[in-house]
């Protein structure tokens, strides 16, 4: 089992791709790689994840200390891996609410 309070621990503290390491290894995903600066066309976007360059865009650098916003878009990596893609966003608001809401029951 995963140590949800570690995850959002290590955001938090910004050692986001420590996280994602941690998240890949337990799901057993390939870890994406980490950008800032979003793609072309995706300027509205807080980040996005590109499956094909399997890499999550960050559209400023304080985004990757975001819990919600990081687990959002790593919950993409794992659909994408399973190959199910699309029509996902409710199911990646609540991937993150999981995580969130373990983390502060223990606060």
């Amino acid at each position: 089992m995963i140590n949800k309070n570690e995850i959002i621990n290590l955001i938090l503290e910004g050692k986001t791709e420590e996280a994602i390491s941690k998240l890949a290894e337990f799901y057993n995903v390939k870890p994406p790689k980490i950008k800032i600066g979003l793609p072309k066309g995706k300027n509205f976007a807080l980040a996005v994840y590109d499956p094909f360059k399997n890499t999550i865009y960050f559209k400023k650098e304080e985004y990757m200390r975001n819990p919600f916003i990081v687990l959002h878009e790593f919950y993409h990596v794992i659909r994408f891996r399973m190959g199910k893609h699309r029509g996902t966003e409710r199911y990646a608001d609540e991937f993150a609410l999981l995580f969130l809401k373990d983390f502060y029951k223990v606060r």
